[in-house]
């Protein structure tokens, strides 16, 4: 893009140029020199000693054509010198015309600057010495600046180096070349005038002496250093056989003394041998092997010197930074374990260098790391060091090429909680590293005893969690989902609920995410769906206006990523004898996104059992519609956060009729999820939303409670339906119970 920008300006400046400057009188003397500068050009070059540039005449010959006959013929000479210098270089098309275009354009540059500050070019000669002589300068330094900055910026471009550096390594010495020129030029301008082409015929022969003079003694220079230093290597190799043999006689002089001494030695070598084993097997029982730092055996025996230092000294303090890298795993898995470990290795260099001497850096292992801060004036140095090992980290890491951004969670635990094992303040600083993690990561948390008790509260809550299914504490609830069309019964969908003997109610809300932080969701999932087909199947046959019944089950991302899953719920559907199109499978937009090629295999396996599906929570996540037609779902669930604020704002309203029209579109069933409010139902309607449910029909209730009212007409249809399904507003008030949002994965 540059070359052709170049070309085509360069063109542009030749046109312009033949509009705006005067036209020279072309003689005998121009063909002369236009064809001399042909032949000779870049071919005839004086190298300077010492300097990374050649004096070329090219240049020289466009400055004595501007000086003699003006700019347009300089323009026009720079134009050949291009083409045959072009030519010579690659003989490529682009490169000719990049070279003509470039030539052209840096002459019609300098051409433009002189007549700006000094007139016409052709009479710069006629000026006083002092402003020729500026003149001159300034032909020399413009030429010289343009041409060598259009070619910087050209190979710039190429290289993917900065302009600066590609114009101070290749281009700032040639200065020299136009300075050069430009005197040589003002010298024979004058004198090409008076002699004529005899100054040609006269001074060529001269100047090829000189250069070819010059040559000879560039060669002879080159031929005596190359002699000299032949020579000094012929001396130094002599120096080295005479010292190989001093060393010989040294040797032989030496070996019966070192014979003698061999037994001793010999002691001696065993005696450091022990010792170096000794320490060696010290430094790797209290070392880590990959980034050589302290690890927990070598911390824990600090922290047992320094916390007996605390009860000797009252007014002495220490603190532990415990530090895990997010998202190491991410590391691990795109870029392979041995990115991997040299981003652990640099990690521990960098946490070495924010610390004082008195202090220890420990790798705990995997991408866990520990700070023994000892002897701290205060509690709010701990802090500070955790904002340093932060701000310390935003810099990337060069790993192997890559480059590489990582942060971490820091957990600080302070010696005025008051700890007798190192193992306690360690699990503290840990506990609340993991405070940190949750708080969104890349952030740092002070241990305090909440934190404790609230990860004992979790540890039983898990334990009890476990024993739960065993011991019949958890129950499935089932909400009705209603046709909005004529409000009959069209299914249901099973929520878990947790009775527990001790605490009583605990809201899914507590225990799901531990379920699914814990795995135990997997078996969980499997159980309510397992129990919801049982109990589908009890009510399809209590009545034959039971059979088209479905029952919704959600999955949660756990499972969906388990590579049993299809075949868990083809044997589930083939115990509890329900067929499979009762069934429908409800996945959030974020479990599909988090790996869609997958999901999408997934939804295919599902969908071949002959089972329902349905994304769960719609337009809460982050789904994208280029995936959304790839997957085979039956039906979208409009989130409860909109229905619940359809009336509030029109913009509300536009996104569920905007969901309810693609679905709609791609032949896909609705589902309203928390109508709660006649007005809503209403609404609901109007846009032709096929199903819904919420408190307005029923709360979650249990299995007992549906069999009660499952054989006769809801009481939904009594107050909110006619007879033929219309929708009319009942006379009094429908009692609504309070929003309690329960329902879970």
């Amino acid at each position: 893009m540059y070359l052709w920008t170049i070309v085509v300006l360069g063109a542009a400046t030749l046109a312009y140029s033949a509009y705006w400057l005067p036209m020279p009188r072309f003689d005998l003397r121009f063909l002369v020199l236009t064809a001399v500068m042909t032949v000779v050009s870049s071919r005839l070059s004086v190298q300077i000693p010492r300097v990374n540039t050649n004096i070329t005449v090219s240049d020289t010959f466009i400055f004595l054509v501007m000086l003699v006959y003006g700019g347009f013929a300089a323009i026009l000479l720079a134009l050949v010198d291009g083409l045959f210098g072009g030519l010579r270089i690659r003989g490529k098309l682009t490169i000719v015309l990049f070279n003509c275009g470039m030539m052209v354009l840096s002459t019609f540059i300098t051409v433009a600057v002189l007549q700006l500050f000094f007139g016409p070019v052709s009479e710069l000669r006629s000026h006083d010495w002092s402003t020729f002589i500026a003149g001159i300068a300034t032909m020399a330094m413009v030429q010289y600046i343009s041409n060598s900055g259009i070619c910087a910026i050209g190979l710039a471009l190429k290289t993917r180096h900065s302009v600066w550096e590609t114009w101070q390594k290749h281009y700032l010495w040639t200065s020299i070349t136009y300075l050069a020129g430009a005197v040589v030029a003002a010298a024979a301008s004058n004198s090409i005038e008076r002699a004529g082409l005899t100054i040609l015929v006269v001074g060529g022969p001269v100047i090829f002496l000189l250069y070819f003079t010059y040559q000879k003694y560039l060669n002879e220079i080159k031929s005596t250093s190359a002699q000299a230093e032949q020579a000094e290597r012929e001396r130094a190799e002599a120096e080295r056989a005479r010292a190989e043999a001093e060393r010989e006689r040294a040797e032989q002089a030496e070996r019966h003394v070192e014979e003698l001494s061999r037994h001793i030695a010999e002691q001696e070598r065993i005696s450091v041998q022990l010792q170096e084993s000794k320490d060696h097997f010290r430094h790797a029982a209290f070392h880590d092997a990959l980034t050589n730092l302290p690890n927990r055996a070598l911390l824990a025996e600090n922290l047992k010197f320094v916390i007996e230092r605390a009860r000797q000294h009252e007014d002495y303090q220490f603190a532990v930074l415990f530090l895990d890298l997010d998202r190491f795993k991410n590391v691990n898995d795109s870029l392979g374990h041995s990115i991997g470990d040299q981003l652990l290795i640099t990690m521990a260099r960098r946490l070495e260098s924010c610390i004082r001497d008195v202090d220890m850096v420990a790798r705990l292992g995997g991408d866990e790391f520990a700070i023994l801060l000892d002897g701290i004036p205060n509690q709010a140095e701990a802090t500070n060091m955790a904002r340093r090992i932060q701000e310390k980290l935003m810099s990337p890491f060069n790993l192997s090429g890559h480059e590489v951004f990582t942060s971490t969670s820091i957990g600080i635990a302070l010696s005025s909680t008051g700890y007798d094992h190192p193992e306690n303040m360690l699990r503290d600083a840990d506990t609340a590293m993991y405070r940190a993690k949750a708080q969104g990561k890349a952030c740092y948390e002070v241990f305090d005893k909440g934190m404790h008790t609230h990860a004992v509260y979790l540890l039983q809550m898990e334990n009890d969690l476990r024993r739960a299914i065993d011991r019949e504490e958890l129950r499935v609830y089932y909400q009705p989902i209603v046709s909005l069309d004529n409000g009959q019964l069209a299914g249901f969908e099973a929520l878990i609920r947790w009775q527990h003997p001790e605490r009583g109610f605990i809201n899914p809300a507590d225990f799901i995410p531990l379920a699914e932080d814990t795995g135990l969701i997997v078996p969980l999932g499997l159980w309510i769906l397992k129990r919801a087909c049982q109990q589908l199947c009890k009510w399809q046959w209590q009545s034959p206006a039971n059979r088209s019944l479905f029952m919704s089950v959600n999955l949660s991302g756990k499972q969906v990523a388990a590579p049993t899953l299809v075949s868990d719920i083809a044997d589930i559907l083939k115990e509890t004898h329900v067929d499979a199109k009762h069934l429908k499978l409800e996945i959030t937009e974020s479990a599909v996104m988090e790996n869609a090629d997958l999901a999408a295999r997934l939804l295919k396996r599902l969908k071949a059992l002959g089972v329902q599906l349905s994304i769960d929570d719609f337009g809460t996540g982050y789904s994208s519609l280029s995936y959304l037609h790839r997957f085979p779902v039956n039906t979208l669930k409009i989130d409860r956060s909109f229905v619940g604020r359809i009336g509030e704002a029109a913009e509300n309203i536009e996104i569920v009729r905007t969901v309810i029209s693609l679905a709609d579109n791609m032949g896909m069933e609705v589902v309203a999820e928390g109508i709660e409010t006649l007005s809503q139902l209403t609404q609901l309607r109007k846009l032709k939303c096929q199903y819904g449910q919420g408190y307005l029909f029923s709360r979650p209730v249990d299995a007992d409670s549906v069999s009660d009212w499952i054989s006769r007409k809801p009481h939904w249809q009594e107050t909110m339906f006619t007879g033929n399904g219309d929708y009319i507003i009942p006379s009094q008030p429908v009692a609504v119970p309070a929003t309690v949002h329960l329902r879970t994965a």
